[in-house]
């Protein structure tokens, strides 16, 4: 099947506007909180999202059933990097994480009544939502498998104890999606089921909010008791025991919309330092006319056009159900998340005091959120095992050493 990148005009028309609606409302709105929203007010949030509402560019990823556009991967792929030229852009639009990727879940998984319950109000922005599935370490990390939460059989539904953390936007979401062992032990490769938790559900806690590198997460990241928290069979998300597999359904996609909306960061360093490259007069000439200055900007230029095609190749595998879709996730995600932190580190460097300077310049702030990319969805290294394993598995020959799934 060919693959198709062309753009409908009403997608191009989309990512304009949301283009126009950044550069006047959020990036204003960015420098004001210096890019910092781990503890920002909801009203902030709301008044973004209200913007984004007026300017007709709300919620792009969610079917029209629920109020969205509908776009499928490959328009969000426009979009998205339009809403990710500033840290606030997803928020606005309602495609951040963890609240993109949950719904993207929700809509897929979820019953008739779950939907209406739980995906209505958040593709609506009415209330925020959280992925509970990291644990402190020896639980789920980059290997779910090691999954330590339990989930067991109480009269009319479950019982969840356990401990999460690193958990993002906890803090005042209207629920939880938390992953739990129902079956088995950790390390083995299932057993795991997902339940959808209301926020105040007793045996629910949240005991700190972990300060990290990156500030630019509503909510910030938070560290979750469950202790004999009780939920009702009705808010099992999926089948029972299919937890890691419905986990799939989300994580395959919000790895590309991670890749969408942090290309649009670089993107914008990279503005910041052709600007400076263009403007910047040292040893007799401008920046841009000195060689090692011309590298750099010429290697940026080159990581971000690789990026968007990725993006796009993968967007497309992955709209249409290729089985090439897995493969082409992890290639993307590590090249991208890789790609975008060089291209921000050249744009620090080019423009020297001024990039690492919090007040005049985003390049300090971007630098530090797209940092944690190389480790959110998934690290560099998993990604490169799993691209590796993939790789050699036609060539794999019987009996022949070590195995592995």
């Amino acid at each position: 099947m060919p693959i198709q990148f062309d753009v409908d005009p009403a997608v191009a028309q989309l990512a304009a506007s949301t283009s126009t609606f950044v550069r006047d409302l959020v990036i204003p709105a960015e420098r004001a909180c210096g890019g910092s929203v781990h503890h920002a007010p909801e009203d902030l949030r709301e008044t973004l999202q209200k913007g984004a509402r007026e300017a007709g560019v709300f919620a792009p990823h969610v079917p029209t059933r629920w109020g969205g556009h509908g776009l499928d991967l490959r328009g969000q792929a426009l979009v998205f990097e339009a809403a990710g030229y500033s840290l606030l852009g997803p928020l606005a639009l309602n495609c951040a994480a963890p609240d993109e990727g949950n719904m993207h879940l929700l809509e897929k998984v979820a019953t008739e009544d779950q939907k209406e319950r739980y995906l209505r109000p958040l593709a609506a922005g009415e209330v925020r939502s959280c992925f509970a599935m990291t644990e402190p370490a020896p639980g789920a990390g980059a290997d779910p498998r090691s999954l330590r939460t339990t989930a067991t059989r109480v009269p009319g539904g479950w019982r969840i104890d356990g401990r999460k953390w690193f958990i993002s936007g906890a803090r005042g979401a209207g629920f939880a999606i938390v992953m739990a062992r129902t079956s088995g032990s950790p390390g083995d490769p299932g057993g795991a089921t997902m339940f959808l938790v209301d926020a105040g559900t007793p045996g629910m806690s949240i005991v700190r909010d972990i300060e990290t590198l990156d500030e630019g997460l509503f909510a910030g990241h938070s560290e979750i008791v469950f202790d004999e928290c009780v939920v009702d069979d009705d808010q099992v998300l999926g089948a029972v025991g299919q937890g890691f597999a419905g986990a799939q359904v989300r994580l395959g996609p919000a790895r590309m919309t991670h890749c969408m909306r942090w290309l649009g960061a670089a993107r914008r360093a990279q503005d910041v330092a052709l600007e400076r490259a263009g403007s910047r007069m040292a040893f007799g000439s401008v920046l841009g006319d000195l060689g090692m200055v011309q590298q750099m900007l010429a290697d940026s230029e080159i990581d971000i056009e690789a990026s968007r095609a990725l993006i796009l190749r993968t967007a497309w595998e992955l709209d249409t159900g290729s089985a090439a879709a897995a493969q082409l996730t992890s290639v993307s995600k590590t090249f991208v998340a890789e790609a975008v932190n060089r291209v921000v580190d050249r744009a620090v460097q080019i423009c020297g005091a001024l990039g690492i300077s919090a007040a005049d310049a985003p390049l300090a702030r971007l630098l530090r959120e797209v940092r944690p990319f190389r480790i959110y969805d998934g690290p560099s290294e998993t990604h490169r095992f799993a691209i590796a394993r993939r790789a050699v598995r036609p060539y794999r020959q019987p009996n022949a050493g070590a195995t592995g799934s």
